[in-house]
């Protein structure tokens, strides 16, 4: 049978490569060391036998082809070595047209499926679309599988600068859509790069997949280059946390990992060793789907429980309902169920936009980062109702009122303190049930006048904190009243870490925006690769905004070459005054001195420009709204840099 060879071009002007020399080139996926001696070309495996050493980035010395690992020679015209040894290099076919070279290489043999190829196709049946991280030599195989998909339309993947970032862009994704996205290193430092954002997504029920490359198994445990035991490094942030294995099941264990993910609302984390992701896919082996593996998640709650909380209702006048981040697929569900009770609803921080500030009933954030109108009606009210909501200290819910919670995971109930009536179930469900029963009982109080009167109070103070002024810089209060004129109400809205996030919190008011954030992790830098994870989930329908600091911004500013790269149309609104703020608050409330909190910074706004981004830079109170207007416009990435002063808070 005659074998089937194909020609490629593999240098336009051979006088590019001059006697005596070589260089590494590709024919199809076949890396060639070309070589250029006495007068001829010719075409070598460009890998050494030995240890696979890059043979195209050697030299020719004494007439020799030496190889730059580990300086074994060979011919450079027939690849054999001296000595007679027959540890010999593979050469080609090569031609010459006129200036052109090129090369005959046998034809590709069809690609046949390996594990890595099962495996993310399995991920992909599961709805599993979309990835952050980078790409190296410990997860080609994993990558390339990824490839495939994304060619065929069903997955899409973004190339990153940190994988910090790509964690963090993954968890943000989770938290806007329920879903898991996946977050991918390599060996070693590129997989524990991915801690912290892994443990932000862990601490907010963010499911998330962290895939992770890994050395030979032949090589574990010795001490190789980026040996890291990454299934022993994650046991304490995945909640499924597995090495695949020659004899796994392979896409059973990606089905479980995905599955553990959704309902438990964590993260799965998969490593492939290096020599396992390329073998090929057990003969008979098939990716699994999501059919028949996962239960509807409308759990409904104890009878004697309902019953307790509908008895506690109807002798309620002037209850109030707190929401946190686990009932943000649920508000549609609760503001019916405020409306009938004509009562306030609260929010917790983390759970800031999910119902309007305009909203009748709704009365901002409560605690640290909230207003005086959540304080004031949980104080006021005879019964709390506390949806999705885990009493944190930042918070501040008060345990002297009755309370009733409900939430989806039974440890979170009555978790710090006694509640009166613990409801596990689903938000949704257990509303059904409790309005049902409930029914022709209430004799709630019509709260909406005092709500009125209560934001008439807060709208006057925030006018009056407007007038403050300063040489130095801008106030965050005009900052973020500015943007409640700008930013579109359908806009996802990442902040970050800091003074300028506790003043987001204060001064913002959400329309129907989404607010991401890192809540109970609070790590600075969160916000830009947030948006990036948002814009993968929802960008191409709803503008996506992001907040932050100088620090912040400095932790992943390189990923603004990230959003050029991928035309991402995120706008990112940069509070620079110059200080790391809230630790030099922090230092004060101490009665310490305030030390190593300065920061010395760039033009922000230049440094987007040089990324290829639209950069303004504004330092006076009345170029505010135009040039968040010019940000709000700009078809592209943008940065809006703002010169604050951090004492006007």
């Amino acid at each position: 049978m005659a074998i089937t060879k194909k020609w490629y071009s593999v240098l336009k002007d051979k006088k590019t490569l001059p006697e005596g020399r070589v260089q590494t080139v590709t024919a199809g996926h076949q890396g060639i060391c070309l070589t250029h001696y006495r007068g001829k070309f010719s075409a070598l495996d460009n890998k050494c036998p030995h240890q696979g050493g890059p043979l195209g980035e050697g030299s020719i010395e004494n007439g020799m082809l030496r190889c730059p690992w580990h300086g074994w020679d060979f011919d450079p015209c027939t690849g054999t070595p001296p000595g007679g040894f027959d540890d010999g290099v593979k050469t080609f076919e090569v031609k010459e047209e006129g200036d052109e070279i090129f090369i005959a290489i046998e034809a590709e043999e069809i690609h046949q499926d390996t594990i890595s190829d099962v495996m993310i196709e399995t991920m992909v049946n599961w709805g599993v679309n979309t990835g952050f991280g980078m790409v190296g030599h410990s997860n080609l195989a994993v990558a390339n599988a990824m490839m495939r998909q994304e060619e065929q339309g069903k997955f899409q993947f973004f190339g990153i600068r940190h994988e910090g970032a790509a964690a963090f862009a993954a968890s943000a994704y989770g938290k806007l859509t329920g879903r898991p996205a996946v977050c991918f290193g390599i060996a070693g430092p590129g997989s524990t790069n991915m801690f912290t954002g892994m443990w932000d997504a862990k601490v907010d029920r963010s499911p998330m997949l962290a895939l992770s490359g890994q050395v030979n198994t032949q090589v574990m445990g010795t001490g190789a280059f980026q040996e890291v035991d990454l299934v022993a490094a994650f046991q304490t942030v995945a909640n499924f946390n597995h090495s695949v294995q020659q004899n796994s099941k392979h896409s059973e264990l990606m089905s479980l990992a995905i599955k553990s993910a959704l309902l438990n609302r964590d993260v799965s984390h998969i490593t492939f060793p290096d020599e396992v992701a390329f073998m090929s896919k057990p003969a008979g082996e098939k990716a699994q789907t999501p059919e028949g593996r996962i239960t509807p998640m409308n759990i409904s709650p104890p009878r004697q429980m309902v019953s307790k909380a509908v008895a506690m209702l109807a002798d309620s006048k002037m209850p109030a309902i707190i929401v946190g981040h686990g009932a943000r697929f649920h508000m549609k569900a609760i503001t019916a169920f405020a409306e009938k009770l004509n009562c306030p609803v609260i929010t917790t921080f983390k759970a800031k936009g999910q119902i309007s500030d305009h909203h009748d009933l709704g009365c901002g954030v409560l605690g640290r980062s909230g207003t005086p109108i959540a304080s004031w009606f949980m104080n006021e009210s005879d019964l709390l109702i506390v949806f999705g909501a885990s009493f944190s200290n930042h918070t501040g819910i008060t345990p002297k009122k009755p309370i009733i919670q409900v939430d989806y995971d039974p440890t979170a109930l009555s978790k710090f303190h006694k509640v009166d009536a613990a409801l596990w179930g689903e938000i949704s469900e257990t509303l059904t049930i409790i309005e049902e029963q409930i029914e022709g009982k209430l004799t709630t109080v019509d709260r909406r006048p005092e709500i009125a009167k209560r934001w008439a109070i807060w709208k006057e103070e925030k006018v009056s904190r407007l007038k403050d002024e300063s040489d130095i810089g801008l106030s965050s209060i005009a900052v973020f009243e500015a943007m409640n004129k700008v930013v579109p109400d359908n806009a996802v809205i990442a902040v970050d870490v800091g003074n300028n996030t506790y003043s987001f919190g204060r001064y913002f008011e959400p329309k129907n925006q989404s607010i991401l954030m890192s809540g109970y992790l609070g790590s600075i830098g969160f916000s830009l690769p947030a948006a990036m994870g948002a814009w993968a989930a929802q960008g191409k329908d709803r503008p996506i905004w992001s907040v932050s600091g100088d620090g912040g911004f400095g932790q992943y500013l390189g990923e603004m070459m990230t959003l050029v790269k991928y035309n991402m149309n995120i706008k990112h609104v940069l509070l620079n005054n110059s200080e790391l703020g809230k630790i030099s608050k922090e230092q004060r409330a101490a009665e310490l001195d305030v030390w190593k909190t300065s920061l010395h910074n760039m033009s922000f706004a230049k440094y987007a420009e040089n990324c290829g981004a639209l950069g303004i830079r504004v330092t006076k109170k009345e170029d505010l709204l135009p040039a968040l207007e010019q940000l709000k416009a700009h078809k592209g990435p943008a940065l809006l840099e703002i010169i604050t002063d951090p004492t006007l808070i």
